[in-house]
């Protein structure tokens, strides 16, 4: 029995602000890391610093500055995961290159505290390649609405989130936000151990310039 995804739906899940987290299948946690360090949208090279263990909010008392950017690692199963600490928001780019050389990657964002709003949001990478990518409201309320990526998981994705009785928008958003994680944790076989996460400790790492 795992822990599955959509209890990142909770309120605050993990940290105040949402959550930002990736997982990899196919490369390490310290890899993982390393690959996200890349995507930062900074002008300055980072690189990848360890900080020993600590809980979210260990992690968050070590930084200097709620601007900056820290992971706590793990792995579940097969699969590799690095959750986001700090000012994170807006700060990573594409994840489509973090796949690259094969691997499998997920990203699971949600900006809880944007006034906007900005809805969660899915999306999974495969060798660069974009399989699917949709707003987990499953809405206009960003601009867009629908799947996007490689028509086949497209097709099968949106067959399961119709089976899931989605979009719909009668229901509160929190319910459509756990319904559509449960989706996506079903289709391509995520889990994120919860307790481990939000209360134990995790190997982590500041992303600092180089």
């Amino acid at each position: 029995m795992t822990d599955g995804t959509t209890w990142l739906a909770d309120r605050q899940s993990i940290a105040f602000g949402g959550y930002h987290v990736v997982s990899a299948r196919g490369i390490s946690p310290q890899e993982l890391a390393t690959r996200l360090a890349a995507t930062l949208l900074y002008e300055a090279e980072h690189v990848v610093v360890p900080v020993g263990d600590h809980t979210g909010t260990s992690l968050l008392e070590l930084m200097d500055d709620y601007g900056d950017v820290g992971l706590r690692l793990g792995s579940v199963g097969d699969w590799s995961y690095a959750v986001a600490y700090g000012g994170w928001q807006g700060e990573f780019g594409p994840v489509a290159p973090v796949s690259r050389d094969g691997a499998h990657v997920c990203l699971l964002e949600y900006e809880e505290e944007n006034g906007k709003p900005v809805p969660p949001r899915f999306a999974a990478f495969h060798d660069g390649l974009l399989l699917a990518a949709f707003n987990m409201h499953l809405d206009a309320s960003w601009g867009y609405e629908g799947i996007e990526g490689e028509p086949g998981t497209v097709a099968v994705l949106h067959d399961r989130l119709t089976a899931a009785g989605l979009p719909a928008p009668e229901r509160d958003r929190s319910d459509v936000h756990r319904a559509a994680l449960g989706v996506v944790e079903e289709f391509f076989g995520l889990s994120l151990p919860r307790d481990p996460i939000v209360s134990g400790m995790l190997p982590a790492v500041l992303l600092e310039p180089a």
